[in-house]
């Protein structure tokens, strides 16, 4: 099976696509799939993780560093370029697998014969401020060959600029950038080291870049090497280590020069097979289906903090600064999956950001006049919320639109407590409740108990005006969703109170004293005890999506789109297409079915896929995943297979929406990427893990015979082998403690370290 994906000619218009599509990172930075002569015209990005900056009046933003690969060719006083130049062929590529990308451009010279530029590089895996790559030049003719080589400090930016006060100098043989953001003063430095054996060389200390000038001769390949270092003030921050980041960056490539391209590429890919042995997912039947998980799952890893507990994951990952660099719920809902099964170091870094931020989400629910914390929908490095009260412009007018998501997507705080918990009962780890996780499930709860209506006439507490998931129709009662989760979070806090009181009395006591002035666990109780949830109507089995939704407008979704004027026109808002019809913008209900699928009938699930999916547009990438897994779980996978796959190449194809309003929202799609993994291991295999016992449950698509997989569970490493007649489970011999597997709900079966179970499926269930 292939582990590249490539395109065998160079499209103009197709440069900020395949800048999404050719990404390397390593969590620490993510590095744009551009080619080496580009510019901040063509979206070159460094993006670095946990770095904001706001310039002026405009929305903050992640930074990016200047690029430290920037190469450009001339051949006799000709620039070579693919923007520009005859191209004999080009092709690029992108190695999954190893994470490492590649170019190889023939260029037709002016005067004849043919020049291949080769280019190989990666962001390092071994050490996360390294960018580090391989070129080459080869001519059929004698030519004059000049390479300009260095790093460029033209940075391209959406709301900048972001760095200021900018030098270039050389120490010894390394250029240096520095630079220092606006709004916080933090430096940031890049440091670049090139290693050539021919040519006449000259720095342009002024620049910072290299002229290497050198008569080629036919027939001979010339190779050399790049050596990229980025440090911030951060790092510094961070580790409490005192050299400065240039020092830091200096030190760097040089250490990476004398190791040594080679030795760095192997360690690289050394550590990228380990990564690929606890997170791949072998699809045996459907060659295409199988190369598009495993692109879905790259995507998270080149993005995952392994490195940090104070960044998460942004909705664009390291693509560039689209929706502010922000984290919002995508994380807790559509990425924690991926990582507790394959990595659980990483999920509780993502659960301890959420720690980090609980001040900025205390200061938002203070902002808003309510107890608690409500977390930010856009969260940056403070957990202050980046989100604006005018996010989208009418395509029309030209004006602001006030939209709702900064104040009424009040479910933000649910996810959270949803993600805490979901961490604690997945990897028995209950460290995560006293390192700040109780703190954050109680003033959450608090949050929730603050803000909650007490219907008197009905007896009961309700959830008014909120957004829910379907972003379309804002300012709604009782949306099911909100509705759920807000339920979920109080349960959770009365069981984090028991679990402490249990485990840990002292730390409940101390911890708890802060909240014993109220509301707390008796209100919570009192709250749960008369809380409104919507339920299946008892004839239809549908669940209203929010309070009066079936009185809104019936249409089609195709009758909807006959009436777009503009193809970016937004469809919610106060007077956006969708508004005032039961056309949503995506999974809601049905979200809240697969988060508690086993709170519900196959019959009620099967009622409210085949109800909302007509009407749902699928106009966030978020949507067509969940779509996959509720028609897995109701025992039909065909059904799901096309969301899957739509899901799983959103990124390959760079098919999705592209503007809301006159808003770019380009960029990669992580949240697409775990619904991906989540539609393939939780849904098609059928995998459910709750805390004590494995469930499997599988539902294949036609096309695949089987799913082979590893996971982590509680601290054990297993391999799970689902086909149409049976299910394997191989223990590792390191394991600690026996787990209890299940399929179709028999009995269960315990699985000893080092041991291998083997369990028989019905075939009729399959």
């Amino acid at each position: 099976m292939s582990w590249s994906t490539r395109d065998t000619h160079f499209d103009k218009d197709l440069v900020t696509t395949n800048g999404n599509k050719y990404m390397i990172g390593n969590g620490y930075m993510g590095y744009r799939g551009t080619l080496e002569e580009f510019g901040k015209e063509q979206l070159v990005a460094v993006t670095l993780a946990g770095l904001y900056d706001k310039a002026g009046d405009k929305w903050r933003e992640p930074v990016n560093a200047p690029n430290g690969l920037y190469t450009s060719i001339a051949c006799d006083g000709e620039d070579l370029t693919v923007l520009d130049s005859e191209v004999a062929s080009h092709v690029q590529e992108l190695d999954i697998r190893s994470a490492v990308h590649c170019r190889e451009t023939v260029y037709n010279l002016p005067e004849g014969g043919l020049l291949t530029f080769s280019a190989e590089r990666f962001a390092s895996l071994d050490n996360q401020h390294l960018l580090v790559s391989r070129l080459s030049i080869h001519s059929t003719r004698d030519c004059r060959i000049v390479i300009e080589t260095g790093i460029d400090g033209k940075v391209w930016d959406i709301n900048g600029p972001h760095l200021f006060e900018l030098q270039e100098q050389l120490e010894k043989d390394v250029l240096i950038t520095s630079a220092i953001t606006g709004e916080l003063k933090i430096p940031v430095v890049v440091a670049e080291q090139a290693v050539f054996s021919f040519g006449e060389q000259q720095i342009d200390e002024g620049k910072a870049l290299r002229r290497i000038s050198v008569e080629v001769r036919a027939g001979e390949t010339y190779e050399w090497y790049k050596y990229v270092a980025v440090y911030t003030g951060l790092d510094a921050l961070n580790a409490g280590d005192t050299p400065t980041p240039i020092e830091a960056a200096v030190h760097a490539v040089r250490s990476a020069q004398a190791q040594g391209y080679a030795v760095l590429l192997n360690n690289h890919r050394q550590l990228w097979e380990d990564r690929w042995s606890h997170s791949d997912v072998i699809i045996e039947g459907d060659e295409e289906a199988q190369f598009a998980l495993r692109y879905s799952i790259y995507q998270l890893l080149i993005i995952a903090p392994a490195e940090s507990e104070k960044v998460s994951i942004p909705a664009r990952g390291l693509s560039g600064q689209v929706y502010k660099g922000a984290v919002f719920w995508d994380t807790e809902m559509f990425m924690l999956p991926f990582f507790l099964h394959s990595d659980p170091g990483i999920a509780r870094n993502l659960m301890m950001y959420r720690i980090h931020t609980l001040d900025g989400a205390r200061r938002k629910a203070a902002e808003y006049g309510f107890l608690g914390a409500f977390y930010a929908w856009e969260s940056q490095d403070t957990g202050d919320d980046a989100c604006t009260l005018f996010n989208v412009n009418d395509v029309f007018t030209g004006r602001p639109m006030r939209t709702f998501f900064r104040d009424k997507q009040v479910h933000i705080s649910a996810d959270v407590v949803h993600g805490i918990w979901q961490y604690v009962q997945f990897t028995g780890d209950d460290s995560l409740l006293l390192d700040g996780g109780a703190e954050v499930v109680w003033e959450c709860a608090r949050f929730f108990y603050s803000y909650a209506y007490y219907n008197s006439v009905k007896e009961r507490y309700e959830i008014l005006d909120v957004t829910g998931p379907d972003e379309y129709h804002e300012r709604v009662n009782n949306n099911a969703f909100t509705n759920a989760l807000v339920k979920e979070t109080l349960e959770i806090a009365m069981r984090t109170a028991e679990l402490l009181k249990e485990k840990y009395p002292e730390a409940y006591r101390d911890l708890s004293a802060q909240f014993s002035a109220g509301p707390y666990l008796a209100e919570f109780e009192a709250m749960l005890d008369s809380f409104y949830v919507p339920q299946p109507d008892p004839e239809s089995l549908i669940i209203e999506q929010f309070d009066r939704y079936h009185k809104l407008e019936e249409v089609t979704l195709a009758e909807l789109k006959s009436r777009v004027i503009n193809k970016h026109e937004y469809w919610g808002g106060g007077n956006g297409l969708a508004t005032t019809t039961t056309i949503l913008k995506q999974a809601d209900i049905v979200l809240m079915l697969n988060l508690f699928k086993h709170s519900f009938t196959k019959a009620v699930k099967k009622a409210n896929w085949e109800f909302y999916e007509p009407r749902t547009e699928h106009g966030s990438s978020l949507s067509p995943c969940i779509y996959a897994l509720v028609a897995a779980d109701i025992g039909s996978p065909d059904w799901g297979y096309p969301y899957f796959m739509r899901t799983a190449t959103v990124d390959l194809t760079g098919v999705s929406k592209q503007y809301v309003g006159d808003l770019y929202i380009g960029g990669t799609h992580p949240a697409a990427n775990g619904g991906a993994w989540m539609a393939a291991v939780l849904g098609f295999a059928g995998l459910y893990f709750d805390g004590e016992t494995v469930h499997i449950h599988p539902s294949l698509p036609k096309q695949w015979q089987s799913v082979e997989l590893p996971v982590v569970l509680r601290g054990g490493s297993f391999r799970l082998h689902i086909s149409r007649d049976e299910v394997t489970v191989s223990a590792a011999a390191s394991n600690r403690e026996d787990l209890a597997f299940t399929i179709q709900d028999g009995q269960p079966e315990l699985c000893h370290p080092g041991a291998q179970l083997r369990l028989r499926l019905e075939a009729a269930s399959v």
